[in-house]
């Protein structure tokens, strides 16, 4: 779908044909490859480095921090480069990053998983240190190339508050579907290990072509879901910079614009927006709470919970059939209760769960229900927060990447270092675990859903206070267009200069 007209008002997208199910559909499976390694990434990559490969909690933990960072730093910049660039040809801008990230990731995300392939028994861990490094960072940065070109496509493809909001629901739908066969293929390779009669119920080096072939499977599913995205979305060819060109019939002057102008922010305008820093903030505290959540999940369960280790597939299971189910509830709750009122239900939830875990030391078969809450908690604060960086760019899509880019930017960064931190505060440094995790996971679980909570409710109530729009640049516009004239007028050009106040 081509973008509304420069000047076309917020809900302009309402009258233009709504895009069909099956352009929704191959759009949403675009980002199935990158949601099915982040759900590899962020559950099972401390675990896997810690308790299947035996390296020590602070190298595990500067893995992650690398890859954070690495990914932090890429987003901004390649967000900044996707704006500008002109794409390969006509194949659209957008399509020609996801394209380029979607190789990036095929090509290193199974080294990630797979045991260091020059080391052995005396190697020093620095060596997998710099082993490690260099994959992660092409995986990183193939990540991040694939997730700000999907998610710059949103504002391009629909127009509407509520076709957004669909289309949001549409992708994570399909990141929970992403999760959800990820836990699915780990549980039955877990429960399946017939080449090992001496299975145990606990993690360790036996467990290696566990997870080696979970993310082979992944890489060629996500392979063909990246295929049925690029084949089935068709984007327009968008030179950057490009603007609709005056014709020789058209009047210098125009009489009575229908609407009101429209300010055209570049990256450089963002960065002078509140409303910018409030939906960074936001953000990222949703991310915090998602993917913290996700990362120390299978610790809890393993070490605080002392839980066998199929619950590692299982819990998570239930968590993203929890949130596949209320992502369909987006659309209609966003459209009854509004954008504000749908995170804080989502957060009420989540608070509901972080109370559950502190109240309950043990838990056995109630786990399920925790891990339901927590799941349909995370589904809709992250939907809606998604939703508010779009109502965020609005028309402004030639600076779409930028945007995405610098909310991922904060939430990169703050997840790695919060990571980094949880692991030096580990209090068993030189084991694998001791008695003191017990109930050192257990207050990481309730801190990581509970505690970053409440900042996203402050951030909310600022939100709520000062609502999401543009403020400066359209003040700077009023400016240019005369003091006493407000911005959004109706008076014409033409009279504007008559009375001698153009300044």
């Amino acid at each position: 779908m081509a973008e509304p007209p420069a000047g076309a008002g917020a809900g302009a997208g309402a009258g233009a044909a709504e895009l069909p199910l099956r352009a929704r559909l191959s759009f949403a499976a675009g980002h199935f490859l990158n949601d099915l390694c982040a759900s590899l990434w962020f559950t099972y990559l401390l675990l896997y480095l810690h308790a299947v490969l035996g390296y020590g909690h602070r190298l595990a933990g500067a893995l992650l921090l690398a890859g954070q960072v690495a990914d932090g730093l890429c987003t901004p910049l390649l967000g900044y480069e996707a704006d500008r660039s002109a794409g390969c040809g006509r194949y659209g801008r957008r399509k020609s990053w996801h394209l380029a990230g979607t190789t990036c990731v095929l090509v290193s995300f199974p080294f990630i998983f797979n045991p260091c392939l020059a080391c052995k028994e005396n190697t020093p861990q620095w060596a997998a240190f710099i082993y490690y490094l260099p994959f992660i960072v092409i995986f990183q940065f193939g990540w991040a190339a694939t997730q700000i070109s999907h998610l710059s496509l949103i504002p391009e493809l629909v127009t509407s508050d509520h076709e957004k909001v669909e289309l949001t629901a549409f992708r994570y739908a399909f990141t929970v579907m992403a999760n959800i066969t990820v836990y699915g293929l780990a549980w039955l390779l877990l429960n399946f290990q017939v080449d090992q009669p001496d299975r145990t119920e606990h993690l360790g080096i036996q467990d290696v072509p566990i997870f080696r072939n979970l993310s082979l499977i992944v890489v060629v599913l996500g392979a063909v879901f990246s295929l049925i995205f690029h084949l089935g979305t068709k984007e327009k060819p968008y030179p950057p910079g490009s603007l609709p060109q005056p014709e020789e019939s058209t009047p210098l002057l125009q009489k009575e614009p229908m609407s009101p102008p429209r300010p055209l922010l570049i990256w450089k305008d963002w960065l002078l927006e509140p409303a910018f820093y409030q939906v960074a903030v936001l953000y990222m505290s949703t991310r915090l709470i998602v993917n913290l959540s996700q990362t120390y999940i299978a610790m809890y369960l393993t070490n605080s919970l002392l839980l066998p280790k199929k619950y590692i597939a299982t819990i998570p299971l239930v968590m993203y059939i929890s949130g596949f189910l209320s992502s369909f509830l987006m659309k209609p709750v966003n459209k009854w209760i509004g954008r504000n009122l749908t995170y804080f239900v989502g957060i009420l939830v989540i608070l509901a769960f972080a109370s559950w875990v502190t109240l309950a030391g043990q838990m056995g078969a109630e786990i399920y229900g925790a891990a339901v809450l927590l799941g349909a908690g995370s589904a809709t604060i992250l939907v809606t927060s998604l939703s508010m960086t779009a109502d965020l760019i609005g028309t402004n899509t030639h600076s779409g990447a930028f945007v995405y880019g610098a909310m991922s930017f904060t939430d990169k960064m703050a997840n790695g270092l919060a990571v980094m931190a949880i692991q030096n505060l580990h209090p068993c440094p030189t084991e694998l675990c001791c008695p003191a995790c017990i109930s050192f996971y257990h207050w990481v679980m309730v801190l990581v859903t509970g505690g970053i909570a409440i900042a996203a409710i402050t951030s909310l109530c600022c939100i709520m206070v000062w609502p999401i729009r543009v403020r400066y640049h359209a003040v700077c516009l009023q400016g240019l267009s005369g003091a006493g004239t407000p911005y959004g007028g109706t008076e014409s050009m033409e009279e504007r200069i008559r009375s001698g106040t153009l300044n």
